[in-house]
């Protein structure tokens, strides 16, 4: 996980508004929001590299609510197309959502246009990082 952290750390990106970490407090009001528990891995994430600005893919943010990768808001479309309520959106790639399932923290590949899961999986958000972000 660190050597992933440190990898996006370097690749991150200057924007003219950079984004910021959420804290504990912030990750608590989404959890209530979406009612749903966030795994363990998702609030790691989301704690240390959800600030990263880095190539096509944008995963979800936590610390504004007005971005289009706000947690909350994307997880509500997702939920709305039809997406389980136990799988909790980490990035939007149309048609295709990557997520977290809430119990295990293994990611899958949704695409929301035949409502199916793809054959790839994940067996954490980091291995995602690593296997997804970082190579598009």
């Amino acid at each position: 996980m660190e050597e992933v952290i440190d990898e996006l750390r370097e690749r991150n990106e200057p924007v003219p508004v950079a984004l910021e970490l959420p804290d504990e407090e912030c990750l608590v009001e989404i959890q209530e929001q979406i009612l749903i528990h966030l795994p363990f891995a998702l609030r790691e994430f989301l704690l240390t590299v959800s600030d990263v600005v880095y190539g096509r893919l944008e995963p979800v943010t936590a610390s504004d609510p007005h971005s289009h990768t706000y947690l909350p808001e994307v997880t509500s479309t997702a939920w709305d197309l039809g997406l389980e309520r136990n799988l909790i959106p980490l990035c939007y790639d149309a048609p295709i959502y990557y997520v977290v399932d809430d119990e295990e923290g293994e990611v899958f590949a949704w695409d929301s246009d035949t409502q199916e899961m793809q054959d790839e999986t994940w067996e954490s958000v980091w291995h995602w990082v690593r296997d997804v972000w970082l190579e598009s």
